[in-house]
């Protein structure tokens, strides 16, 4: 299982919600995960409302 958290801390150049969403895909993409937990709240200025469902939509 994928943790939002796992990617954040692997990816410390990310420092926008849309970068997270960018790497979220390509991590999806090149991982052999078939589920995603988001366990934390990403800490963005421009972290969006619907942020959960931008990012399973990115991981899907």
């Amino acid at each position: 299982m994928l943790l939002i958290s796992e990617v954040m801390i692997a990816n410390p150049q990310i420092d926008d919600f849309e970068s997270l969403v960018e790497v979220l895909k390509l991590v999806s993409k090149s991982s052999n995960e078939r589920f995603f937990k988001m366990d934390v709240k990403p800490d963005y200025a421009d972290t969006p409302e619907n942020w959960e469902d931008r990012l399973e939509a990115a991981f899907y």
